[in-house]
């Protein structure tokens, strides 16, 4: 459980060949969370040399213990707000300490094995919370992107935007002009040439072209005076009971959004990898990321979703990959320091605003809202908190109604059978049609029976993963599901995608019209997946489809025959 996945892949066995892929995937990445880590830390209030520290020394260790192959720690713009918070009311030193605490507790939390209960959070808060952050993220880059004038921005949202207005006239059409600039070189590099490292040949043209011209746009020399080309000695902040008690609140919120954020991080790695990562391990070593940030003066490290994305699509094998991205970053602080201070704030301004449009999941806003009523009530519930009162607050009560929803959907689920007889005939030999199918190895016949819902999605997911290897089609029987929401709807999307990658049929029998709904609205929907009414006409349509049998059928978990998946 809590054996690093650094352990794992060393164990089976580890050559030249995926040294060299690792190295690459972690020059991609270090490329792409240099200009990231500099910006964030800057929109959260402090100089860019934090920002580095943070990346450098807490992705290193969240690589090497680890729980997940391919997760890439750092700063995160979830922290923005958080951060910025609490330097405002307790200090540079104050962030530290809180960074080390919140690290202590991801620890706990890791060792007490409570990290399995993160998967409880439903999905429409996980998309209200990170829309509401991409809003948050937008409005505190205005100021730059704009080149704005202010005596002092306000943190909550509203007065903040007020204070915006007011300095308009203040506005630098250079730094407009710049900002621009970085995020038109991003959409386009995006659009065609989706490989090239687009934020920092973004962030390099727009240092070249403000320092050609002589633009009058600030930089980060301007401001910070530049970044140092090493480390900082460790150094324990004061931890006397007074400071303690002060930033504990803060310190809270930070281990409780980072195991988020790092698990939700972990997840992704999986459904575009088809590994498992281990969660408890990864909280752990994410506390452990946290201490030694904070020891080098960094501040919250957390599982990014983003870089770590960047390192599965790069080709990386494993967490060496994560370790070289911190090396790579090392290096570039201890000879290329002085360049940094050319960039100017607006080219990271622009960045951050195309990581926080990122952040607003217009595509799973827009299904969760013609699922139901209810997901989007959640929806918006949590993504008016996050922006308008505050980040924990948003998570809490959106759980809270996404929870009071369920039970009201357990409830209409219940049904009441009358007209028949009060025992029952035995229907041990009648087993049901699917149990009398003739063994096949070509096909995989899953049941799924039970609620299907957020907190069943972690373990059926598993299960349907877990299957053994891969068939040729894949049969979900649903046929004995009363209710299924849209983070279950999700949990077989992936599947699906996953099995058509590996150019497997899926098709789902028996789903009542009520869940069919929900599937299609979430994706799950021809070709990708197809339905039928009953499994025997399931099992009946991927034979078709197979025919002719293969002369090596691959093997599959009990071919043929359903596992019985008994969701709570």
């Amino acid at each position: 459980m809590f054996t690093p996945k650094l352990v794992t892949v060393l164990r089976e066995g580890y050559g030249l060949g995926a040294l060299r892929a690792d190295a690459v995937a972690g020059l991609t990445v270090a490329i792409v969370a240099l200009p990231l880590s500099m910006a964030i830390a800057i929109a959260s209030g402090m100089g860019p040399d934090r920002g580095l520290y943070t990346a450098i020394v807490g992705g290193f260790l969240v690589s090497l213990l680890g729980g997940s192959r391919f997760q890439i720690g750092g700063p995160a713009g979830a922290f923005i707000v958080l951060v910025a918070s609490t330097v405002a009311v307790h200090g540079i030193e104050g962030l530290v300490l809180a960074t080390l605490l919140s690290g202590l507790i991801l620890m706990a939390i890791g060792l007490l094995r409570l990290g399995t209960f993160i998967k409880y959070i439903p999905y429409p808060v996980t998309v209200g919370f990170t829309a509401g952050i991409g809003v948050i993220i937008l409005a505190s880059q205005m100021k730059d992107l704009l080149g704005l004038t202010l005596a002092r921005e306000p943190g909550p949202f509203l007065p903040k935007l007020a204070a915006l207005w007011g300095a308009l006239p203040t506005a630098s059409p250079a730094a407009m002009g710049v900002a621009a600039l970085s995020v038109a070189i991003i959409l386009v590099l995006r659009r065609w040439r989706p490989t090239w490292p687009g934020f920092l040949i973004a962030v390099a043209a727009a240092a070249a072209l403000a320092t050609g011209l002589g633009l009058p746009v600030e930089t980060i020399g301007t401001r910070f005076g530049g970044i140092p080309q090493s480390l900082p000695a460790p150094a324990l902040p004061d931890m006397s009971p007074e400071a303690v008690l002060a930033v504990l609140p803060a310190a809270l919120s930070f281990a409780l959004l980072g195991g988020i954020e790092s698990l939700l991080s972990a997840v992704v790695a999986d459904s575009m990898s088809g590994r498992r990562h281990r969660s408890n391990a990864e909280l752990v070593a994410q506390g452990v990321a946290n201490i030694g940030s904070a020891l080098f003066g960094g501040f919250c490290v957390t599982g990014t979703i983003a870089r770590t994305a960047t390192n599965v699509r790069a080709g990386a094998r494993g967490p060496v990959s994560g370790m070289l991205h911190a090396v790579f970053l090392l290096l570039f602080m201890l000879l290329a320091a002085p360049l940094a201070a050319y960039i100017p704030l607006a080219a990271l301004a622009g960045l951050l605003a195309v990581v926080a449009w990122n952040m607003v999941e217009r595509h799973a806003m827009a299904a969760l809202l013609r699922g139901s009523r209810g997901d989007g009530v959640v929806l918006f519930a949590t993504l008016l908190l996050v922006v308008f009162r505050d980040l924990i607050e948003g998570i809490v009560i959106g759980f809270g109604i996404g929870a009071l929803l369920f039970l009201h959907r357990m409830a209409q689920a219940v049904r009441v059978e009358t007209g028949r007889p009060v025992v029952e005939a035995d229907q041990a030999d009648a087993a049901e049609e699917g149990d009398a199918l003739p063994a096949d190895p070509d096909i995989a016949v899953i049941r799924i029976a039970g609620a299907f819902f957020f907190g069943a999605a972690a373990g059926v997911g598993a299960a349907l993963d877990g299957v053994g290897a891969p068939p040729r089609a894949y049969v979900i029987d649903v046929s004995a599901v009363p209710v299924l929401d849209s983070t279950a709807a999700a949990t077989i999307e992936g599947f699906a995608r996953k099995a058509r990658r590996a150019g497997a049929l899926v098709l789902l029998a028996g789903a009542s019209p009520p869940i069919r709904r929900v599937l299609r609205t979430h994706g799950v929907r021809p070709p990708a997946v197809r339905f039928r009414a009953s499994l025997a006409e399931a099992v009946a349509a991927a034979r078709a489809e197979l025919a002719p049998p293969p002369a090596a059928p691959p093997v599959s978990a009990m071919p043929g025959r359903p596992a019985i998946l008994q969701a709570p």
